[in-house]
């Protein structure tokens, strides 16, 4: 199978960049709350650098959609991710206004009613795929903490397409991605924490295992 591998929580030119040699397939930039935030200024000056083949996927939480089109235009972006509130004909509007080559992405959490949200976003046309992630009581992403696959390896494998627009996420690292991947099948994985030396700081050794790592399980 072939993977999509998105490295989250970027917040330096370097870091990005090692993300995309190392063989990812995104890059992602948090604009919410956070150890990894950054500003729309610091990522248009990181994006323009970078290769074409890598996306540039921004992490919005409770944004405005005038807040989320002035960034992706300001900041180059070829992707958004959406977490918490945001309405099922949010998708849709920003389709309307960006066009059909942003990939837009919606944050489930793993847990009671996880199932059902995962069908309502993989039957909106407008969603390319879901993030299915772990939550804690004070952060919506990047907690390091997985939730279980056992439980939630049946969600995964429910339908063809629902697999096909699946991403896990949520505690992953170089030392446990091929299991997640072998338990849960994905579309794609995200990681930040994981392969950080300290919040907002990539490591180049744990980046390029877990890209490594995770290209070989999806070969299994």
């Amino acid at each position: 199978m072939s993977l999509w591998i998105k490295i989250c929580g970027s917040t330096s030119l370097e870091d990005a960049r090692l993300a995309g040699e190392a063989g990812a397939d995104a890059v992602g930039f948090v604009f919410a709350p956070s150890p990894r935030r950054v500003t729309p200024a610091q990522v248009a000056a990181i994006t323009p650098h970078l290769p074409a083949n890598v996306e540039k996927i921004g992490v919005f939480v409770n944004a405005g959609l005038d807040e989320i089109y002035s960034t992706v235009h300001m900041c180059g972006l070829t992707g958004v991710q959406l977490h918490s509130e945001a309405g099922p004909g949010v998708p849709g509007r920003l389709r309307e206004r960006l066009g059909r080559g942003l990939r837009i992405l919606r944050v489930v959490h793993f847990g009671a009613g996880a199932a059902e949200q995962i069908t309502q976003h993989t039957r909106n046309r407008d969603v390319d795929g879901v993030l299915v992630d772990s939550r804690t009581p004070t952060a919506v992403g990047g907690t390091g903490v997985t939730f279980d696959w056992g439980s939630a390896s049946a969600i995964f494998s429910q339908n063809a397409e629902a697999r096909k627009r699946l991403i896990a996420a949520g505690g992953l690292r170089p030392e446990n991605v091929a299991e997640a991947i072998l338990t849960l099948q994905p579309w794609g994985v995200d990681v930040a924490s994981g392969v950080e030396s300290e919040p907002g700081k990539k490591d180049p050794e744990k980046l390029r295992a877990f890209v490594a790592k995770a290209r070989a399980a999806a070969q299994e």
